[in-house]
């Protein structure tokens, strides 16, 4: 037996958003998972146990085993912050770099799950992709998530019906009606030759794309800038084994990449991540779309994320 709420149910039409049923039904982890390492902005050691969740919960964070305040990861409750996505709820409980892991669950089908962090507030980096994560997912297998009734439900999804856009100091996120999801994103870091200008374009949610294209795509930084980051509290626990980094005149000081456009691959690994932030009660992040994107940033990513949310919480 399927049950959702009214107002997740009937389809939501808005000049923006379909909202319409998957055809499917949401999912939650079929056992436990723990997962643990250094973090890279606070470069300390933390655990995090990702769990099954009941339906219509979505995913959510706690700091401790015992907490009972939960961050939900949703885009209400995004920050603007320097290189990661954080979260911070009402009560003032934050968590950070939180992307990846996002990212594994949502190409994964992960719509339900208590994300139990120890020892900080920040997700470990790993190896600086989504590899992990998504191995670790794929081990631990998907079962059907069940309400406090017992019964399963409807999982939903948004149909972009018109562009959308945003634009901010030379770059730019946009979206355009499309019968799959697609992602196409550049990047230019033509100041460092061995990174330059590169373009990707993938079908992220289609079956084994994510796995064998995107999620074993490092995070990567400039040599040259990483005093400068380090000095204002950032990548304090970054180093050549958990993130790509290249000099302006030496090249890649830790080679080699797992593919020769591996930083533009990882910008589409964040997009996944921060997007999956516009699902709503275990219902998919990511709309229907054709994502087109240029030098963005996770801020700009989020920034869609809210937009595409504020549209959905104002027709429900």
């Amino acid at each position: 037996m399927t049950s959702a709420p009214a107002t997740v149910v009937r389809r939501l039409h808005s000049h923006l958003l379909s909202i319409k049923p998957t055809g499917g039904v949401q999912k939650t982890l079929a056992k436990e998972i723990l997962l643990s390492g250094t973090t890279l902005h606070s470069g300390i050691h933390t655990k995090v146990r990702l769990m099954p969740a009941m339906a219509g919960e979505g995913r959510y964070f706690v700091l401790g085993k015992w907490s009972s305040k939960r961050i939900t990861a949703t885009a209400e409750n995004a920050v603007d912050t320097p290189l990661c996505t954080m979260l911070c709820n009402a009560a003032g409980s934050s968590v950070r770099t939180v992307e990846h892991l996002l990212s594994a669950m949502e190409a994964s089908g992960v719509d339900n799950s208590r994300i139990e962090i120890d020892g900080g507030d920040e997700v470990p980096i790993l190896d600086g992709s989504s590899i992990e994560w998504s191995e670790a997912i794929r081990e631990a297998g998907l079962s059907i998530a069940m309400d406090s009734s017992g019964n399963s439900m409807d999982k939903m999804v948004a149909f972009l019906q018109k562009p959308v856009s945003l634009i901010r100091n030379g770059s730019f996120i946009a979206a355009f009606p499309s019968p799959k999801i697609q992602v196409t994103y550049g990047i230019d870091f033509s100041q460092v030759p061995d990174i330059g200008f590169q373009w990707f374009s993938c079908f992220p949610m289609e079956d084994r794309v994510y796995s064998n294209e995107i999620a074993s795509s490092r995070t990567f930084c400039i040599y040259e800038e990483v005093e400068r980051l380090q000095s204002i509290g950032l990548i304090k626990g970054g180093s050549l084994e958990n993130a790509l980094v290249c000099s302006i005149n030496k090249g890649w000081l830790n080679p080699p990449l797992r593919f020769s456009n591996e930083p533009c691959r990882h910008k589409i690994l964040d997009l996944v991540g921060d997007l999956s932030l516009a699902g709503r009660g275990g219902n998919q992040g990511l709309p229907i779309a054709h994502f087109f994107a240029y030098k963005a940033s996770h801020s700009l990513h989020v920034e869609l994320a809210r937009k595409l949310v504020n549209v959905y919480l104002h027709r429900t």
